[in-house]
């Protein structure tokens, strides 16, 4: 009980260290997929090279690429800080629970951030990008999805966190980050790459796409072709487990090093 208290405790300070920080937050989730979303959604569509549909293909592959990258982010950079030379992390390592906890909050808070990001692009994407209709039966299953994307980009931020020297964190955002956003099927379907079969092969390998199809799936009821959620949703599970056992075994390594 003790322990859960502490976790507990430890997860709200984080949380409201964000309230108190919340305009460079909303700067970093709102920014980059707002102008995606545009230029993508809107400009194109407006000037004759997308077609009018795309929109309903491209606001779930934003909002869940929002979610899971914004989790990798808040997962990473503060484990990249907590273990850099001034040892911040010590602070918590010293609270009563046990180290693997302190993990697990790490990536847990990541997630959260994650959530919130991607619901904010929602009212984003229904305000600037024109015909997106989503049926309120399918709600519920966004949300879950939304939870799971964000959960996997927080497993995935705390292997990259621990697994990685602070001093090359930087380039390894350069080397992570864009295959990572450009290969999550965020901008396409994913069936829609059967003639470039290396490229979908490649597509497949990203947890990403599994949560921008299966927020497809949901949505768009059969109008376009994506991986079922039987398959979307024990991926992006077994994708949760394998990273976050990583994760949290190299957290301990560099916790106790």
């Amino acid at each position: 009980m003790t322990a859960l208290r502490t976790f507990f405790a430890v997860l709200w300070r984080d949380i409201f260290v964000t309230g108190r920080e919340l305009g460079p937050f909303l700067a970093q989730v709102i920014i980059q997929p707002f102008f995606m979303l545009f230029i993508f959604g809107t400009v194109l569509t407006g000037i004759g090279y997308v077609d009018e549909n795309f929109v309903q293909i491209l606001l779930p592959g934003i909002v869940a690429l929002n979610g899971f990258l914004i989790a990798l982010q808040n997962t990473t950079m503060p484990l990249v800080l907590d273990f850099s030379w001034t040892r911040e992390i010590e602070d918590r390592l010293l609270a009563p629970m046990p180290i693997p906890l302190v993990a697990i909050e790490k990536m847990i808070f990541g997630a959260l951030r994650g959530i919130v990001a991607a619901l904010l692009m929602i009212p984003v994407g229904f305000l600037i990008l024109e015909g997106v209709h989503w049926p309120a039966s399918a709600w519920p299953g966004v949300l879950g999805m939304i939870v799971l994307g964000s959960l996997v980009g927080a497993a995935i931020g705390m292997t990259v966190g621990t697994l990685v020297s602070p001093r090359r964190i930087n380039i390894m955002f350069a080397v992570i980050l864009v295959p990572l956003m450009f290969t999550g099927s965020t901008q396409f379907p994913w069936h829609g790459l059967e003639h470039l079969e290396w490229f979908q092969v490649v597509c497949a390998i990203n947890p990403l796409t599994y949560v921008s199809e299966g927020m497809r799936a949901l949505l768009l009821d059969g109008t376009v072709r994506s991986i079922p959620l039987w398959v979307d949703i024990p991926v992006v599970i077994g994708a949760c487990v394998v990273f976050g056992a990583i994760g949290i075994k190299g957290f301990l390594h560099r916790a106790l090093d």
